[in-house]
């Protein structure tokens, strides 16, 4: 723990080596003492300016976020990468990627509480300025926190600057019922003295807002009303050392459900009276571009909180083809494609069989998985492709990238022909014609990626979207129909996000069962690749896609766009979940170690290990 929380830069490791006790009052200038940085309004400024630097990148989905390849929705085609000893379960305390959100975001933590107990002294800044800064300290501690919670479960709640002479050994992990109401209230704070979206200049819209304040209060409380942490005995072993307290709740609280439904309908009410909604610039003529559009328009109205990405194109490249010069890296599973409805609202599919070889098809979807298209549907699907890929809904054509389909232009033509994705053996997307990447199921992920973008010559500016209003919807039809069932609140919010996609409204009468089911598939397909299945799927004990094998269409074979080879499900590897080891990451063994009183207890199912242990657990 010393080394996580007392870190800041190379220039406070080396004074935390030399138990120079000065330390405490450097700033990233090493020149500057605390009261230097916060009696200078500029200072200040830069300060929480780096604060915000520790925010993840979750559009690299190789070391800042490894949840989506590690899950049923993707597959990395990277050799060695972190997801695979995840997916495989060959991971352990000791690996560099399991440390790294825990370190990463402590030390964040410690430069918020550093704004939050310095920033008074700014007398150089206006009431209003020193409101705001720490307004966004607030929301950036409660922010990161959350980023350890989601992956660790229960965690020590660090509310202030660590003296050095405090007894680090005698932090202990919190319940996490504690952990979600700290958030919580760290979120209260910050919607206290935030100021609303429309009140920053276009230049500050990656900053904290009460809005976002909101909305995060929403995502905690909905995970911790959730079954993972409301009543679960699968976790009944996880408890406080000295105390002997369950760090998971093991008694079931209904009312949890009520609490995250009341957070998200405040949510919903506030962002809607300043100014944001569902985007829906193009309704009803392209739903296709409607939902691409939400990452590719830059804080649009639906994003309520997000990242500014600058120019930087290399996880672009990683979901372009290997024909544009790029990597092919980000491959969406069979099993996510599948997932996808008809243009109807049908289903296509409803299970598997022969260990998920073979699909149950639903006839009365229309859906077929031999044959070849004869009509065509501008954005959508052109005349040839495999008829699987035909009539599906609006979502699938802004998501998926498959074979046949027209994605930008051609390298080969100087960029200025329409490309046609030939992902089979032969293809010039294929195996065949690749070198060590190659796309490993025959799909590329198009969501987020702007088409705009030229790989090695034209990049334009990127945001990622952490939360956005959709997200609120759905996390308030969720929380209230747990708690009271399918009212109309919650028809009306499901239906909404449907209504974007051109889909119809759901069937009257749904069951408060049916109704669940339609609210994680929605969710499955809505915030697919934004960092939330890995997350729900865990929360909810479904753990469905996971445990379990993942397929992909056959790219070892296939010389046209016709060629029936191509178009058969082949194995690609079991996705490995144990319980209870999987539902959350272990606490970093180094850190375990330096617990000398042993307190910080390690998540269940994970053995202590060392440097020199092979993950063999």
């Amino acid at each position: 723990m010393k080394k996580i929380l007392y870190i800041l830069s190379a220039s406070v490791i080396l004074a935390c080596a030399l138990s120079c006790e000065k330390f405490l009052d450097m700033s990233p200038d090493e020149n500057l003492t605390l009261d230097d940085v916060f009696t200078n309004r500029l200072q200040t400024r830069a300060f929480l300016a780096n604060a915000y630097s520790y925010l993840p990148f979750h559009a690299d989905m190789a070391w800042d976020n490894n949840f989506t390849g590690a899950c049923d929705e993707m597959e990395i085609a990277f050799g060695g990468h972190v997801t695979h000893a995840m997916s495989n379960g060959a991971w352990a305390p000791i690996d560099d990627f399991v440390a790294h959100i825990w370190n990463t975001m402590y030390e964040a933590i410690r430069k918020a509480n550093m704004v939050i107990e310095n920033v008074d002294k700014c007398k150089e800044a206006t009431a209003d300025e020193i409101r705001w800064m720490k307004g966004e300290a607030y929301f950036l501690r409660a922010f990161y926190h959350f980023m350890i919670f989601r992956a660790y479960g229960p965690i020590p709640v660090i509310d202030h600057v660590l003296d050095i002479n405090e007894d680090i050994a005698s932090i202990t992990r919190s319940p996490a019922d504690d952990v979600a109401k700290f958030i919580s209230d760290d979120c209260d704070r910050a919607a206290e003295y935030l100021a609303d979206k429309d009140s920053w200049a276009n230049e500050d819209y990656a900053r904290a807002t009460r809005i976002a304040a909101l909305a995060l209060k929403s995502r905690v409380l909905l995970y911790v009303a959730s079954p993972l942490y409301n009543g679960n005995p699968d976790l009944a072993e996880l408890k406080d050392p000295l105390t002997g307290a369950n760090l998971i709740s093991q008694t079931y609280d209904a009312e949890k459900w009520k609490v995250a439904a009341d957070a998200a309908k405040a949510c919903i009410t506030a962002a809607e009276a300043t100014g944001h909604g569902l985007y829906d610039l193009s309704l009803p003529a392209d739903p296709v571009k409607n939902y691409q559009d939400i990452f590719c328009d830059n804080w649009n109205k639906e994003v309520l909180w997000g990242r500014n990405n600058g120019t930087t194109d290399h996880w672009l490249n990683c979901s372009d083809p290997t024909s544009f010069g790029c990597y092919s890296i980000f491959d969406p599973t069979q099993e996510m494609v599948d997932a996808y409805q008809m243009e109807d609202g049908s289903t296509p599919i409803t299970g598997y069989t022969e260990n998920g070889l073979t699909p149950v098809i639903n006839t009365a979807s229309g859906y077929v998985e031999t044959g070849f298209t004869t009509d065509s549907k501008s954005g959508r699907w052109e005349v040839g492709v495999s008829k699987m890929y035909s009539h599906r809904e609006p979502r699938f054509y802004a998501s998926i990238n498959f074979a046949g389909g027209i994605w930008k232009t051609s390298r080969a033509s100087n960029w200025t022909a329409p490309h046609v994705n030939e992902f089979w053996f032969t293809g010039i997307d294929g195996k065949n014609n690749a070198g060590s990447d190659y796309c490993k199921t025959g799909y590329l992920m198009k969501k987020f990626h702007y088409p705009t973008h030229i790989p090695w010559q034209y990049t334009p500016q990127q945001v990622w979207v952490y939360i956005r209003l959709g997200e609120i919807y759905l996390n308030y039809a969720e929380a209230l129909n747990e708690y009271s069932g399918p009212d109309a609140d919650v028809y009306k919010y499901v239906d909404a996000i449907r209504t974007r996609a051109a889909l119809p409204g759901l069937d009257a009468g749904l069951t408060k069962d049916q109704m669940r089911e339609k609210i994680h598939h929605e969710r499955r397909i809505e915030l697919a690749f934004e960092v939330h299945r890995w997350f729900d799927v865990r929360r909810w004990k479904t753990v469905s896609g996971e445990g379990a094998p993942i397929h992909s269409m056959n790219i070892w074979e296939g010389t046209s766009q016709q060629d029936p080879a191509f178009y058969k499900r082949i194995f690609v590897e079991n996705r490995v979940f144990e319980s209870p080891k999987h539902y959350f990451f272990p606490i970093p063994q180094a850190e375990v170690d330096k617990n000398n009183k042993h307190l910080l207890v390690q998540n269940l199912g994970w053995t202590t290990q060392t440097a020199g242990d092979a993950a063999t657990e």
